[in-house]
């Protein structure tokens, strides 16, 4: 479990193509402190388990089902990546809850600068528009981020100078390919809701056929 609150941006020093997915070794400082073989990492807010560890980087496997789900089949050696450890009893939750369960990819459609903030418009999948609300939480390369408005499944996006220098949104151009992760709370109630939906049409359909 992670918070969404980015700790170092890392750099890719290699990718290794394998047949049932790669190997993606990471080039970090901060987050190796403390770190141990079969640790989790939030790698642009993909949960991903560390399987070897030097001075200055960290590597880690990665399946297919996941660069099917995520932009890892865009990385490039030399992309900027952001990287968060997981959470401890002690952490503060300062962002959100992110499992680091990528639910889809969604597109930069602008970046524009307004005054000290740098507004962000990235496009999603329609049929996730249910999980998705104004002022609401949202992850976005791993990044805890606050929909500031919603059109459809486009959603809008206030970047403060903080968060652009300290995560790769500063590299980002309209057009890239960014994770996203909806907010776990949000899934789970348009799960239940849909649930006692089907309840609901059951029941009134074994009423009028009774």
């Amino acid at each position: 479990m992670f918070t969404g609150l980015i700790e170092e941006v890392g750099k890719i020093k290699s990718i290794q193509k394998q047949n049932d997915g790669m190997k993606l070794v990471i080039n970090c400082r901060k987050v190796i402190e403390n770190t141990v073989l079969g640790d989790s990492i939030a790698v642009n807010g993909v949960c991903l388990t560390v399987v070897d560890i030097d001075k200055e980087s960290l590597s880690f496997d990665v399946s297919n089902e996941t660069i099917k789900r995520s932009n890892f089949s865009f990385l490039k050696v030399g992309d900027y990546v952001n990287l968060e450890r997981a959470l401890t009893p002690q952490s503060r939750l300062g962002g959100h809850i992110v499992q680091g369960h990528v639910d889809t990819t969604g597109k930069i459609l602008s970046i524009v600068p307004l005054g000290s903030h740098t507004n962000f418009k990235v496009s999603f999948p329609s049929e996730y528009e249910n999980l998705v609300i104004e002022k609401g939480s949202i992850a976005i390369d791993g990044i805890s981020l606050t929909i500031n408005y919603l059109n459809k499944n486009v959603i809008d996006l206030n970047i403060i100078p903080h968060t652009l220098e300290n995560t790769n949104l500063k590299y980002r151009k309209v057009g890239d390919t960014v994770n996203i992760e909806f907010d776990i709370l949000g899934k789970y109630v348009a799960k239940i809701m849909g649930k006692w939906q089907n309840s609901d049409e059951k029941l009134k359909n074994l009423l009028e056929n009774w």
